[in-house]
């Protein structure tokens, strides 16, 4: 039989001391509670034989495990009135009577759940945190106006899931000021905006999120378990949905996939409003759908592209040296290795090339200079002792193949309408009226054909959807995979996997050369650039292909507002052709002057060794001493001097290769999620490498920025 509350009240006079704080008192007895399965396992043992000490092992164990009980607050001396620590004294003095103080609170052996016998879970409250309007300036006495309970109905019954995975049902009660009337949500804040529809502003220390607009909330832990999941599982949506309902095996409620990515964009737009120090003044249309929170979140950091916050000051050992200087002059006919190589290594990949390609050697010619760039690196003046001599700072750039759809025209950049079987953008929605063909432009046959009435493009129609309708993303790898098992010919290795498509020609235009809108387009390829330690620096899209114009547009704008942070070097796998590119196109641009353009070192040995330009300036190690920040001298273990490579310029493979696990999940996304999402990845793949950086302690030190200014710290103590 339960104890009644006069009894608990003699129990505790009995058994607690009564200097002990009440909560520490509350707290000791559900302890107690819990330890009822070991007294069970005491009084077991010494049924078992005659001469067993009545102090067992498990009675040593309650006894600590309450005089640790007592000692959770020692340090607080509210919880002691006489400032004394009696926990030992009184943990000693419970255990004397365990039992009977079991029997008191009515805690037998039909008792099965000890520990929550006496105390009760009540149902949560959701509310604001805040007391007062954010908005109303003060009134009388000088204080704001307090918030109320908003008159529209009581509280609002809506169900919870917790932080320890449990869905209970929680009571949810809006804030309202009397005087603007705006809304105080647990997790927003909506208000009339005059001449405006009700605008809501986020609460970015929300502890729950709302998920659904029919009441369902969650913990914000939830959404960092789903960030975490994202992070190292690459787990998406649906998947975090389906392991959070494995989880709490509730019959009664579960996690929608919707629900899951609502609670995505809400989690990480305050996490990405936070970075990049963009929550004053933001805000969007209340109690907005999902698509709209995300879209004008995208607006605020970054549409198409944007810069990752923090990154253009970031520097590290790993990504930011000391400057270092030569001395002479270097001509372009002086040997320039490859990375980690002797001087004359060009010469013989120019062999190796040679081997490769039989071509008349009579018939190689170098491909020279551009004509207004100068044959002779200029001297490097060293500066002189106390002078500041500054600091370089490298950056990798790269392309890789994530794309979301597009227009079906090849020339519009224009996201779907319809991103489920849409083909075309608003702007080209009457295409979807004439014929697929093009260029034929004659009206569709039917409303739910593609072509005209022409038999020919229909048949042509049919043979595509016949060739196409089942084709998958991962029935494209599977072909490319057992291509790459199965290529053993040089040239088939040289070209990559490729898939190959058979349609039969339209009238004289093969098959492959006919241009149709059947199908929506995708963008080329997503455009990173990060620094040399791996922090990501701005992301882009190339639309058609990964040309050079595009991708100097692309870190013309990165660096339009940061002139100058601009790196000092660039490495990038087609670092020669861009730097011909900006040499041909305007020889006073600002580029050639604050950064050299470097291919990196795996793309560099198949770089041809007869072009000049590649060989002298885009090396990324050179032998000769033409680029000292490039390659660092080092004694091994022996005392023997060798050169190695004083950046990693191979830091874009390593993000490309984590990004390998999202394509999938990317391809399918519109271009507002698409967005959000690698907002979302380069913040969390950029706050990994900072916590690398500070776990090995790579960060830049006083004794960096002396030698960097030119202080000498030991002349100064003098």
């Amino acid at each position: 039989m339960a104890a009644s509350v006069q009894q608990l009240i003699w129990i505790l006079e009995l058994f607690f001391p009564p200097e002990l704080a009440v909560q520490q008192a509350l707290y000791v007895l559900t302890v107690l509670l819990s330890l009822y399965p070991l007294l069970r396992l005491h009084l077991n043992q010494l049924n078992e034989a005659r001469r067993q000490a009545p102090r067992t092992g498990w009675m040593g164990s309650i006894q600590v495990l309450l005089k640790q009980a007592f000692h959770e607050e020692a340090n607080n001396v509210e919880a002691w009135t006489t400032g004394i620590d009696m926990a030992e004294e009184y943990s000693d003095y419970i255990c004397r009577d365990l039992d009977r103080l079991y029997t008191l609170l009515g805690v037998t052996d039909d008792t099965k759940d000890p520990a929550s016998f006496l105390f009760r879970h009540p149902r949560p409250i959701l509310a604001t945190s805040r007391l007062n309007c954010k908005y109303c300036p003060p009134g009388d006495r000088n204080l704001l106006p307090s918030l109320r309970r908003r008159r529209k109905g009581k509280a609002q019954r809506v169900w919870m899931l917790t932080a320890t995975m449990q869905w209970v049902s929680a009571d949810l009660l809006v804030g309202q000021c009397g005087t603007c009337k705006a809304d105080y949500y647990p997790d927003t804040i909506t208000k009339k905006v005059p001449g405006r529809k009700r605008t809501q502003e986020l609460e970015y220390d929300a502890e729950y999120l709302r998920v659904s607009k029919h009441g369902v909330w969650v913990h914000r832990k939830i959404a960092l378990s789903q960030e975490n999941a994202l992070h190292r599982f690459h787990s998406g949506w649906s998947n975090f949905a389906d392991w959070v309902n494995d989880t709490t095996n509730d019959i009664n409620m579960s996690l929608t996939y919707r629900q899951s990515q609502r609670l995505f964009i809400e989690h990480f737009s305050r996490r990405l409003l936070v970075a990049h120090g963009k929550t004053v003044g933001f805000s969007c249309e209340a109690h907005a759908r999902m698509q709209v929170l995300a879209a004008k979140v995208r607006e605020v950091v970054g549409k198409n592209g944007g810069i990752i916050a923090g990154a253009m000051r970031h520097g590290c050992m790993d990504c930011t040296h000391v400057k270092r200087y030569r001395e002479g002059e270097v001509n372009v006919g002086d040997a320039a290795g490859v990375v980690g190589s002797e001087p004359g290594v060009a010469q013989m990949v120019s062999k190796l090339f040679l081997i490769i390609n039989p071509i008349d050697p009579a018939l190689i010619q170098e491909e020279p200079l551009p004509a207004n760039m100068p044959h002779v690196l200029p001297r490097q003046e060293k500066p002189a002792p106390g002078q500041p001599c500054g600091y370089t700072r490298l950056s990798v750039m790269d392309g890789k193949s994530l794309k979301h759809h597009k227009c079906a025209l090849d020339d519009c950049e224009g996201p779907l309408v319809n991103f489920k079987n849409g083909r075309f953008c608003e702007a080209h929605l009457d295409y979807c009226s004439i014929c697929g063909i093009i260029p034929c432009g004659r009206p569709i046959v039917s409303a739910d054909a593609v072509t005209c009435d022409d038999p020919t493009h229909i048949a042509w129609h049919k043979q595509y959807e016949d060739r196409f309708h089942r084709l998958s993303f991962p029935g494209v790898q599977r072909v490319i995979r057992r291509q790459m098992a199965a290529g053993d010919d040089h040239s088939h290795q040289l070209r990559g996997p490729s898939l190959q498509v058979q349609l039969q020609a339209l009238g004289d235009t093969p098959g492959e050369k006919v241009v149709h809108t059947f199908k929506a387009k995708s963008i080329y390829c997503l455009q990173t650039i990060q620094w040399a330690c791996g922090v990501p620096i701005a992301w882009g899209k190339c639309y058609r292909s990964e040309s050079t114009p595009q991708v100097l547009s692309f870190i013309n704008k990165v660096w339009a507002d940061y002139p100058e942070l601009c790196p000092s070097f660039v490495v990038y796998d087609k670092a020669c052709d861009l730097l011909r590119h900006i040499v041909t196109q305007d020889a006073t641009d600002l580029w050639l002057t604050s950064t050299k353009f470097i291919v990196d070192a795996w793309h560099y040995i198949g770089h041809q060794a007869t072009d000049v330009l590649c060989r002298t300036r885009c090396n990324p190690a050179p032998t000769d001493g033409s680029q000292p920040d490039l390659v660092l001298t080092e004694l091994d273990d022996h005392g023997n001097s060798h050169q190695t490579r004083a950046f990693n310029t191979e830091t874009a493979e390593q993000l490309n290769s984590w990004l390998n696990g999202f394509e999938s999940q990317l391809r399918q996304m519109t271009d507002i999620n698409y967005d959000f999402y690698i907002h979302v990845l380069m913040l969390l793949y950029g706050e990994k490498v900072e916590k690398r950086v500070i776990a090995k302690n790579r960060q830049l030190t006083q004794e960096f920025w002396d030698e960097v200014n030119g202080i000498d710290r030991m002349e100064m103590d003098e």
